[in-house]
């Protein structure tokens, strides 16, 4: 039905700058770690641009206008967001629209996140679904804007291609982002002069010099090391892997005397570099890498170069994503260590970490494929029925052999001594349970009060089985408090890192959110499933396949997740994993949950061994 627009961005001879004189609307933006622009709120775009027309060698305080932008300072000169608790340096850019789009309209365009909070799009997206929504299209496809989404309009959702998922989206009014008309002018272009006068002294002043100086320095090592002359009359740029493809340079500069074109050539070293060939002679006015940046708008959209050039050999590179830091280099260390080299004179090139690849390509349904040797793709767990177990002191006698004589040492329950009486004389009584009596494991041999077993067991999942305490030793079927929900698992014709030579088992778990039972640790109280749809990787061989069966066992004795405190977010009432290890990144390693790593089948057949989930278990 409805494809992505263009157009609205304002665009003067083909390279995305706005022409003199022309009305367009300013959209502030930064780069996250999966490169894409994120559009600030229209009160900070405001805000930014008052300290513009103020000075445009400035730096903005964000947290005057948003308290949950605190930590972070936009240096204008430098172009880049700091983050003064971890170091982490982005680039932002200054970003124009045509007025009668949606940031002009004050629309904004927003997705529910798996925290039932409201995510805005990306501004390109929001203006082709606001496009879409005044032409009165019923639904909008994504998928050329590099997303696998479709937006219906009349239920107001937008639902996953692959996976089928639907999430809520909504349309609301805020306030339109301000609007600037004529050209910028010339002392707002970057990087500015030096700074006359005395500087401040402030502590905040200091942090923006100090990111000032490093970013400068940054540019003078790629105008030294990366701008120079081939010899042939042509001028090689090589393009910097910190804007992800775009030009550092702008487009402006190529309007010059003489006729230009760009070329990508390969230089004596292998790598891919662009020049500018004319037949005449450059331009005095010509400039480097870097200047007039905020007459860039959209040098992401309309980039000089096609492909991504490497970063200069000799160059220092620190990965300047991982908020949560997963990366090899902790932000805020990197981001120091970059001011401190930079103070030092040595180069330094701020690049992003490499993204994981946690899917396959997209898989259709006739090429998924059943597990051989498993029947059925799908397992379904229900609501638990707590059994009507027996007596908890006939459960433990079960399994423990009475000690007459026991040995003068302490029972590591109550952590008395195991000729003296249970530590839980006078809590817990039951008939024939005397607080003296010890009993021996039958497997393992540890010993305990009779009692502190029948404390234990009632503290449990009362499921009918018994877990050592000491060596972990299952008596019983050992079950869990996983929620209810769904299994799926097939063949896709893929492989994976490592496994070349076979496909792949997917696994995918969904389980919705819900109220906890009495088996839980809030009973009567609501969890949060996040991450839902979960999907994990097998490679399909002998050992995969073994692997996948003791889970579907594992799944079945709801042993695979749990309720509790996720250790990502800190959220508590959510469901999380429970010691199973599973790889959810299919085709990477850069989390450590993914592949290759030739020791994981043989990992998660110990974890489910220690779960009480064994070969022995599985049916013929």
């Amino acid at each position: 039905m409805a494809q992505p627009g263009t157009g609205t961005l304002v665009l003067a001879n083909g390279w995305g700058f706005p022409p003199n004189n022309v009305a367009r609307v300013v959209v502030w933006e930064w780069l996250n770690e999966h490169g894409r622009w994120r559009p600030y709120t229209a009160a900070v775009c405001h805000h930014i641009e008052n300290v513009l027309k103020e000075d445009a060698r400035g730096s903005v305080v964000l947290g005057q206008v948003d308290a949950q932008l605190s930590p972070y300072i936009i240096d204008l000169q430098s172009m880049h967001q700091f983050r003064q608790d971890t170091g982490t340096m982005r680039p932002v850019r200054r970003n124009f629209y045509d007025p009668s789009s949606a940031p002009g309209k004050g629309v904004v365009w927003e997705w529910e996140n798996d925290n039932n909070s409201w995510t805005p799009y990306d501004m390109d997206i929001c203006i082709t679904i606001q496009n879409a929504y005044e032409k009165q299209h019923p639904w909008l496809d994504l998928s050329s804007l590099g997303f696998c989404y479709l937006i219906y309009f009349n239920s107001m959702s937008q639902v996953n291609r692959q996976t089928q998922r639907k999430r809520r989206l909504r349309r609301r009014m805020d306030l339109a982002y301000p609007l600037t008309i004529g050209s910028i002018p010339k002392s707002q272009s970057w990087p500015v002069g030096t700074n006359s006068g005395h500087p401040c002294s402030c502590q905040q002043c200091l942090l923006v010099n100090s990111t000032r100086a490093a970013s400068n320095a940054i540019l003078a090592s790629q105008r030294r090391k990366v701008y120079s002359g081939n010899g042939n009359g042509s001028l090689a740029v090589r393009q910097s892997n910190t804007f992800n493809g775009t030009a550092m340079w702008s487009l402006g500069t190529m309007q010059a005397s003489g006729t230009g074109k760009i070329e990508q050539v390969r230089s004596s070293n292998g790598m891919q570099v662009a020049t500018f060939s004319r037949s005449q002679s450059a331009p005095s006015h010509t400039q480097l890498p870097g200047q007039n940046n905020l007459n860039r708008p959209g040098t992401q959209r309309v980039a000089i170069l096609s492909t991504r050039a490497s970063i200069p050999p000799g160059v220092p590179a620190l990965p300047v994503k991982n908020l949560n830091g997963t990366g090899p280099v902790h932000p805020a260390l990197a981001g120091m260590t970059g001011i401190l080299m930079c103070a030092a004179g040595l180069p330094v090139c701020l690049t992003r970490a490499p993204k994981p690849i946690l899917h396959p390509p997209p898989v259709n349904k006739s090429d998924m494929k059943p597990v051989p040797g498993i029947t059925g793709i799908c397992r379904k767990t229900k609501k638990k029925h707590l059994k009507k177990s027996k007596n908890p002191e006939d459960v433990v006698r079960r399994y423990i052999q009475k000690v007459k004589n026991p040995p003068d040492e302490d029972c590591t329950i109550c952590m008395e001594r195991l000729v003296s009486s249970s530590g839980y004389e006078g809590i817990l009584r039951h008939k024939g349970a005397k607080p003296e009596l010890v009993g021996k494991l039958g497997k393992c041999g540890h010993l305990y009060h009779l009692l502190c077993l029948v404390a234990m067991y009632n503290n449990g999942n009362k499921d009918g089985s018994l877990q050592c305490p000491t060596c972990k030793a299952i008596y019983g079927e050992k079950t869990g408090t996983q929620p209810p929900g769904k299994m799926e698992f097939h063949i896709i014709p893929h492989s994976l890192p490592g496994y070349v030579d076979c496909k792949t088992i997917r696994i995918v778990y969904d389980i919705p959110a819900g109220i906890q039972g009495p088996e839980h640790p809030n009973p009567g109280k609501k969890f949060t499933a996040r991450g839902f749809p979960r999907h994990c990787y097998l490679p399909d061989n002998e050992k995969g396949r073994k692997v996948l069966k003791l889970l579907i066992v594992a799944w079945e004795r709801r042993l695979i997740f749990t309720i509790g405190t996720s250790n990502t977010t800190g959220e508590s009432d959510t469901v999380v994993w429970n010691e199973i290890h599973h790889k959810t990144e299919f085709g990477s390693n850069l989390t450590g949950h993914g592949y290759p790593d030739p020791n994981y089948l043989d990992n998660v057949l110990a974890e489910l061994m220690a779960q009480g989930v064994l070969e022995a278990n599985l049916k013929d």
